[in-house]
């Protein structure tokens, strides 16, 4: 078998303890010869920290993998089999504006959805811009795993505007469904099947038993009809506000939680209103989390991803990120909800659009399957959301103040008027250090506004 390289982007993430221990667990699947972790200058701190943890980790397991730590991106991509990616531009930070500006205008201010979730994907599309142009030079055969959010919006840039078809875009919420039905339903994980249908962080699917049957009204009362408490899978930074059981009844399909954004919309905005004004926006509760995470690295007898981890939220990114790296690596044909090629499997979105639903992983990538039926809610969501990422991501690489503009008239968590266009302002001013490709509507606003 091949020896492998691994590449790490945003080696110095919080995640990569989890991503590390996932390997090891594998490592008769895959045998890595060395991995290498990059991150940028502001980033070098949790990076050593992060990397003399995996080094020893990896010791303790035994192994002999090759562990490194750069900032130079190109000489960690050179002939790399797998790239994966995990990074945030403009750190937490970024992510507080995100939520914070939005807030103080009165909208929804959330990392990946709402004009917090735009504004994230603009940032990261035009660093992927270079990262894609060396990988082209410097490791053209390998696969892109990206788990850096909003996946399915930079995914979409990755394949249709940047020119990388070998890419896959993961999320964990799926996962946390598939173990949250097995939950309620007294079966193993490995005897429940779920199908998606839709977009990152906006996918409706059914479950199915391993004889069969369709068990997805069954989870559906269980986790929203009976008002049991959620399982303890359930995504951390997303307040657990009831959905309306007559609702996902006429549905008959499961929701994703970022739905309650959308069909809980005014009770959301208030909690996360209160939040804003108690000074408790997730994103400073990440911050204080990642900070007893970091101390907890970097003590030298540490050996093992610490329990405290699952406070971060995001549960699982990188145990499938792991799987999906098996999975082509062994062409193992297993079953993922991943981010990919819609290849008609979705027919009123268009065909070479990505979208995030149940594939088979082989080597030559994912494979999708049949989605579940789309009722009318479904379609005209799942069509109005498609066309704000497309707007989103077009805008993300040309530089486009118009077609930015439109998707925030087109996104359902952004009123329109004359206060979602001083938002949309506010907000690239706030970022304008990550945002070149909007440099002279940025200079425009600042000679509107005098600044």
């Amino acid at each position: 078998m091949p020896m492998v390289k691994l590449v790490t982007i945003g080696g110095g993430s919080s995640y990569t303890p989890e991503l590390v221990e996932g390997m090891i667990l594998r490592h008769t699947e895959v045998p890595i010869k060395e991995w290498w972790f990059v991150d940028i200058e502001d980033g070098r701190e949790k990076l050593e920290i992060v990397v003399e943890l995996a080094k020893r980790m990896v010791k303790k397991a035994g192994l002999d993998w090759e562990i490194h730590a750069t900032l130079d991106r190109r000489s960690a991509l050179k002939n790399a089999d797998f790239v994966t990616s995990q990074f945030r531009v403009g750190q937490l930070q970024a992510r507080y504006l995100d939520e914070a500006i939005p807030l103080s205008h009165g909208f929804l201010g959330q990392e990946t959805n709402g004009a917090g979730g735009i504004f994230k994907a603009l940032r990261t599309i035009q660093a992927y811009k270079s990262i894609i142009a060396d990988m082209k030079e410097l490791c053209p055969d390998a696969w892109l795993i990206n788990f850096t959010n909003p996946a399915g919006m930079v995914t979409e840039a990755i394949v249709n505007y940047l020119g990388w078809e070998k890419v896959i875009g993961l999320c964990n919420i799926p996962i946390g469904q598939k173990k949250a039905a097995a939950e309620v339903l007294g079966l193993q994980e490995s005897e429940v099947m779920t199908r998606h249908i839709g977009l990152n962080h906006f996918h409706f699917h059914q479950v199915w038993d391993r004889f069969g049957k369709n068990r997805t009204m069954e989870v559906m009362e269980k986790l929203y009809g009976n008002q049991v408490s959620r399982p303890a899978d359930a995504v951390k930074n997303i307040s657990n506000l009831e959905f309306s059981i007559d609702l996902l009844r006429t549905i008959g399909l499961l929701p994703c939680d970022y739905h309650r954004y959308y069909f809980l919309e005014k009770e959301m905005l208030d909690d996360a209103l209160q939040q804003y004004q108690t000074g408790r926006v997730r994103a400073a509760v990440v911050q204080e989390v990642e900070k007893e995470l970091f101390q907890l690295y970097a003590d030298p007898h540490l050996q093992e991803k610490p329990k405290q981890l699952e406070k971060r939220g995001g549960a699982y990114y990188s145990d499938i990120a792991c799987q999906l790296i098996v999975a082509i690596y062994n062409d193992s044909h297993q079953e993922l909800t991943v981010s990919t090629v819609n290849r008609g499997v979705i027919p009123y979105l268009p065909e070479n659009c990505v979208v995030e639903v149940t594939a088979i992983i082989t080597a030559h990538g994912a494979i999708p399957l049949g989605c579940p039926p789309s009722p009318p809610l479904v379609t005209a969501y799942l069509k109005l959301m498609k066309e704000m990422e497309l707007a989103t991501v077009e805008a993300a690489v040309t530089g486009d103040y118009d077609l930015l503009l439109q998707a925030f008239y087109l996104n359902p968590l952004i009123a329109n008027g004359p206060k979602a266009e001083e938002l949309l302002k506010d907000l690239l001013l706030a970022h304008a250090d990550y945002l070149p490709q909007f440099v002279s509507s940025i200079e425009a606003i600042k000679a509107e506004r005098k600044v």
